[in-house]
């Protein structure tokens, strides 16, 4: 079978900064105490077309103050250590939630080695990060503001800042019930938030999903014909489309031929940092490819530039070495093949959901 997509796109989401993880480091870990639960009454996130039902933990239901007061703390430079970023700056909602960055900077301009993926629909991921070190998005949520390559300011620090603001204590308060602010809380929050921030009903989910067969335009339709020919690009083997909605992605990791030197060996282990497995040597989360457009440079460490350039990449069997995927291989397209798959990769763009840009009285990250 030959994969040419197992597109590693846009970071950083960014590490959603807290989704995503900009940088290849991890911050503290923090515990989640009962009294981090939201109270009140819950809300339900409407999937749009082609996107099935959000999960929504036990443990942190969702609900309409926990998402506001989540939304509040995504755009707060508060939360670095000295208020020039906030996670928003690696998940800026004008360009797709990333930073449309090679390597994203955290504060003081340090840089890290991978690129922000974006934030949209990291909901249905069992993995957070480039390398999946976090099960869910409350333990991505609070690693970057710890993380000294990000957002580099200590749990207790970012909490202080909190407790001193009379209107984050009534919030939290409204949110979670009695209680100090903890950083199980905060996690809590950006999560509830971040589960909002899903995309659907772009051009492919009308054609797929909505029966108008008027969506997509004739090389969009040529492309995703590619796109799911195992004898072409055979992408939908990593990148699925199911019967009723698609994710984009199998949830799982492969090494790509991504981050590897002129003397063959890898530069970033990926997944094997977090398992010890020889196996997940230079092995990355499949990324989703919805709004994949919006989301350049992509691959894990944004060395490429455009879609039509990560065609080619896999066209060629990416890089050789040790732990190269089996279902890497050089595959046969066209100059119009490979420009169909680049349009039908653009027709994922969808829409985002009205409240997910900063709030009003909050500006939002440059």
């Amino acid at each position: 079978m030959r994969l040419i997509f197992w597109f590693v796109a846009v970071l950083q989401l960014g590490s959603l900064l807290f989704l995503s993880g900009c940088s290849d480091r991890r911050g503290q870990k923090s515990g989640v105490h009962p009294d981090d639960k939201p109270i009140g009454a819950t809300m339900a996130i409407q999937p749009p077309l082609g996107l099935p039902p959000v999960p929504i933990p036990v443990e942190n239901p969702e609900t309409a103050a926990a998402v506001a007061l989540g939304r509040k703390l995504f755009y707060d430079k508060r939360l670095s250590a000295d208020e020039s970023i906030s996670c928003a700056t690696c998940h800026n909602p004008l360009i797709g939630f990333t930073d449309g960055q090679k390597h994203s900077r955290g504060v003081g301009g340090k840089s890290g080695t991978r690129n922000a993926p974006s934030v949209v629909n990291a909901a249905y991921s069992r993995f957070q990060f480039w390398d999946g070190r976090a099960p869910s998005l409350e333990e991505q949520a609070a690693g970057p503001i710890a993380n000294p390559v990000e957002m580099n300011q200590s749990h207790d620090i970012c909490v202080s800042k909190l407790e001193a603001d009379p209107e984050y204590k009534a919030q939290f308060r409204n949110v979670f019930g009695p209680g100090r602010i903890t950083i199980g809380k905060v996690e809590n929050a950006l999560a509830s938030f971040e589960r909002t921030l899903i995309s659907g009903n772009s051009a492919f989910d009308r054609y797929e999903y909505g029966g108008d067969k008027r969506a997509l335009s004739p090389g969009a339709i040529r492309g995703l014909a590619i796109f799911r020919d195992t004898s072409k690009g055979n992408c939908a083997t990593c990148h699925t489309i199911g019967e009723k909605y698609a994710l984009f992605t199998d949830g799982k990791f492969h090494n790509i031929g991504v981050s590897v030197n002129a003397e063959g060996e890898l530069t970033d282990l990926g997944r094997y940092d977090v398992t010890k497995v020889e196996a997940d040597k230079g092995a990355f989360l499949t990324p989703t490819l919805r709004n994949i457009a919006k989301s350049a440079p992509y691959m894990h460490d944004g060395s490429l530039k455009t879609l039509k350039a990560v065609v080619d990449f896999y066209a060629g069997g990416g890089n050789s070495n040790t732990y190269l995927d089996r279902e890497i291989k050089e595959i046969k397209l066209t100059g119009q093949e490979r420009a169909d798959l680049v349009e039908f990769l653009e027709s994922l763009t969808g829409e985002l959901p009205p409240n997910s840009g900063p709030p009003q009285e909050t500006a939002p990250s440059k």
